[in-house]
């Protein structure tokens, strides 16, 4: 699956009678609170001495995209440009792959 048929299938979820920024705030806030479970996990993890729980994680990194999905649907933006614009702001930032000198030193 590619993530513009992934924002189009997740788009059939949203809330259509809310008003836009209703579904702004629905995004921005479900983003923050699904992107505190993944914390949430790692922190068990990290500082409970459970194991990672890998199901969890893709439960709730889908939920994630699920959300970033919305927020593109919401602004008419579409996922694939939303990645490949990431994408070349990385390869521009660090061409030869992840650098920390780079990293300290960014001036964008």
């Amino acid at each position: 699956m590619n993530l513009h048929d992934y924002q189009e299938l997740a788009a059939r979820t949203l809330g259509r009678d809310r008003t836009h920024e209703q579904q702004l705030a629905n995004a921005a806030l479900g983003l923050t609170g699904e992107a505190g479970e993944v914390a949430e996990v790692i922190k068990k993890h990290l500082f409970h001495a459970t194991p990672l729980n890998h199901d969890a994680l893709v439960k709730e990194l889908g939920d994630c995209l699920w959300y970033i999905a919305a927020f593109a649907t919401v602004l008419d933006l579409n996922l694939d440009d939303i990645a490949q614009r990431n994408i070349d702001k990385l390869r521009a930032r660090y061409p030869e792959g992840f650098d920390p000198e780079r990293s300290r030193n960014r001036t964008d």
